[in-house]
């Protein structure tokens, strides 16, 4: 009988046995999944990594980055792999991972990277396969997309978050686990309504506030020199996000709507206090309502 293989051997595979490598698929082929396929080609988990897109120039990009070896349709690509990643918009993932759950045999394994969950898992509840599936949510990301956003050492002293994990079979779940685990994740374990509401405050809203800041810029400023020259670091940091692409992260807002509305709910209630602090030269206010801020620098240090 074998001995218990440890993940961070470099003779171990989180698919079991010696490290031989697997066929996987990545079902889009832009940040995060071209980063986990890099991911998993530097372990040696990966023995060839097969590509699905809607866009061809995405693909010959993958390609010539080295991110993919193969392009292929869904249905060829599922047929021939051990584990499949999905990494695309969320308005179009139910769809599309429904069609993976229905090509599935009892030895694979499809995991997603989606920033909501709820949804998803609910639309998945009752699929023979769904015990095949393990929900995640990597938390790393850039406001870049496509291929060649996609970076090598993404996810090191990140954390993962895993949804539902009871409901997966222990085999795809520790496969998963070991996977994350081995880039440098930490994992931890929500209900997928949790992790929507969670996502909502610490996610969804910084992308949101950094949207409209930078429409209140382009608003009042209607000189781009003056931007470009004066922009300094504080304003690129919070602005950054607002270079995000917007057909990832719309279907995010609206997926989650009723969470991101409350958030947005308190941040407007926020601003308002500091605004009526400067309308009312309320100074000791003003100050408090920062103080009280930087409470947050025991948490984020």
């Amino acid at each position: 009988m074998k001995a218990h293989q440890n993940i961070e051997s470099s003779k171990a595979s989180p698919f079991g046995g010696d490290l031989e490598g697997v066929v996987i698929t990545i079902v889009g082929v832009g940040l995060i999944s071209g980063s986990f396929a890099l991911a998993m080609k530097e372990k040696g988990f990966a023995k060839k990594v097969i590509g699905v897109s809607r866009t061809e120039a995405s693909l010959q990009k993958a390609l010539e980055l080295g991110i993919i070896d193969e392009a292929l349709p869904l249905a060829k690509a599922v047929k021939q792999s051990d584990f499949i990643y999905v990494a695309i918009p969320v308005d179009v993932t139910i769809p599309i991972m429904q069609q993976i759950m229905d090509m599935l045999n009892e030895k694979q394994i499809v995991a997603d990277a989606g920033s909501t969950k709820y949804a998803l898992c609910k639309a998945l509840d009752d699929h023979p396969m769904r015990k095949r599936f393990v929900a995640t949510h990597p938390m790393w990301g850039t406001e870049y997309s496509g291929p060649e956003a996609a970076v090598r050492g993404a996810f090191k002293d990140r954390a993962c978050v895993i949804c539902e994990k009871e409901k997966s079979d222990e085999d795809a779940v520790e496969t998963v686990e070991n996977i994350y685990k081995s880039f440098g994740m930490h994992i931890t374990y929500m209900d997928a309504e949790s992790h929507d509401t969670h996502a909502a405050y610490v996610s969804h809203i910084s992308h949101i506030t950094s949207f409209a800041l930078a429409n209140t810029v382009l608003e009042k400023e209607k000189e781009e020199d003056a931007i470009f020259e004066l922009a300094g670091g504080g304003f690129e940091s919070t602005v950054r996000l607002a270079k995000s692409n917007p057909s990832m992260w719309a279907p995010i807002f609206m997926q989650n709507r009723e969470n991101v509305l409350d958030v947005l709910n308190e941040h407007i209630s926020q601003l308002r206090k500091f605004k009526a602090s400067l309308e009312k030269e309320n100074l000791e206010y003003l100050t408090q309502l920062m103080e009280n801020a930087n409470k947050i620098k025991r948490i984020l240090k």
